[in-house]
C-alpha cells in the first residue's frame, strides 16, 4: 500500500479542485460558442454535430462534480484523521488517493480531446 503525508494529499486535493473549476468555466465558455453557431446555422448536419459537442460537454460537467465530489470526500477523511490524532500531523502519513488521481488525469485528457474537437468544429462553423 502507497502511503502519502497528510498535508501533500490535501495540497493535491486544492490543486485538483480549482483546475476542476477552471475546466468549469471553460466549459461554459465553450457552451457558448456552440450556442452561437446554432443561432446562425440551422442545417442539419450543423445540428447533429453541435448536439455531439453538446452532449460531451454535458457528460464533462457531470464527470467534473463526481470528482469535486470524490475530492471533497478525500478532504472530510483527511480532516477526521487530524482531528483523531494532531500529534505530528505534518509527518503522518494516510494511504495515497491514487485512484483519483488516476480519475483526474483520464478527465483531463478527456477534456483535452473534447477541447480540440470542439474548437476545430467551431472554427470550421464561426
Amino acid at each position: 500500500m502507497e502511503t502519502q503525508k497528510i498535508y501533500v494529499q490535501h495540497e493535491e486535493n486544492n490543486e485538483w479542485m480549482n483546475k476542476l473549476l477552471f475546466y468549469k468555466d471553460d466549459i461554459k465558455v465553450l457552451t457558448h460558442r456552440l450556442e452561437e453557431i446554432v443561432s446562425k446555422n440551422t442545417s442539419k448536419d450543423i445540428l447533429t454535430n453541435l448536439e455531439h459537442h453538446q452532449n460531451q460537454l454535458i457528460i464533462a460537467n457531470n464527470t467534473i462534480e463526481k470528482l469535486k465530489h470524490e475530492i471533497n470526500i478525500s478532504n472530510h477523511l483527511l480532516n477526521d484523521e487530524i482531528k483523531n490524532n494532531t500529534v505530528a500531523v505534518d509527518r503522518r502519513r494516510v494511504e495515497d488517493h491514487s485512484k483519483l488521481r488516476e480519475e483526474i488525469k483520464q478527465f483531463e485528457d478527456s477534456i483535452s480531446t473534447i477541447k480540440k474537437s470542439l474548437n476545430s468544429f467551431v472554427s470550421t462553423w464561426m
